[in-house]
């Protein structure tokens, strides 16, 4: 009975997956808003009912691509956790090692695919709107998180966070966060836009984010190994 659902959860997961590329690509040919869920529908040969199983709106089908991304900031802090390091530091190495293997995430990404697809999705009011729905829920995994992680600084004397692990300390916490992830990002793309190569970009993204994440961690209580006092 597993194997069975986990074939019938890949092939959705595959649909999932085609259904988005087709409508991207007719996004990124015709614009966002002239494109409607009928076309798309029609173009991969499913119906409307069908497609809307699949994808509750229109926006749902371009941000696909960053639905794996949604709770990652979480999942990388539950996994610090297990690993008794400090959630900064481990945030930090997480997004340093996306910019080192050049992840769309993190707005690192010259390929002309990527940086069309970026240019879509930052030029389309819809679409930040949504986006922001997704940073939204973001926020709130990692706040869940970072109320039951420990935390400390240097990363090998972790103890419970200042505020007893409060949950309004997390919450607070996790928006600074996403918006320092949210604006290094923004950067990046700005950046690459704007001409500047990822090569030579690369030693400046690295050294903004230890900065942004080291201004983090003097005023946040969940760590941060290179807090100079």
């Amino acid at each position: 009975m597993g194997f069975v659902s986990g074939l019938r959860e890949l092939k959705k997961e595959r649909t999932r997956q085609t259904l988005s590329e087709v409508a991207i690509g007719l996004f990124l040919e015709k614009g966002f808003d002239a494109v409607s869920v009928a076309e798309v529908a029609a173009a991969a040969e499913v119906s409307k009912p069908t497609l809307f199983r699949y994808f509750p709106a229109k926006e749902d089908l371009a941000l696909y691509r960053f639905a794996d991304h949604e709770d990652e900031p979480a999942r990388v802090v539950a996994a610090a956790r297990e690993a008794g390091v400090a959630p900064l530091d481990a945030l930090r190495d997480h997004v340093l090692a996306g910019l080192a293997r050049r992840d769309p995430v993190t707005g690192l990404n010259d390929a002309p695919g990527v940086l069309a697809f970026l240019r879509l999705l930052y030029g389309t009011p819809a679409l930040v709107a949504r986006m922001s729905e997704y940073q939204a829920r973001s926020e709130a995994a990692l706040a869940e998180a970072l109320a039951g992680a420990p935390a400390g600084a240097p990363a090998d004397a972790v103890a419970r966070p200042r505020g007893g692990g409060d949950p309004l300390v997390a919450r607070l916490a996790a928006a600074q966060i996403v918006a320092v992830l949210r604006v290094l990002a923004h950067e990046n793309v700005r950046r690459i836009a704007a001409g500047e190569k990822v090569e030579e970009l690369l030693p400046e993204a690295e050294a903004a984010t230890r900065d942004a994440f080291r201004r983090l961690a003097k005023g946040l209580p969940y760590g941060g190994s290179d807090v100079t006092p």
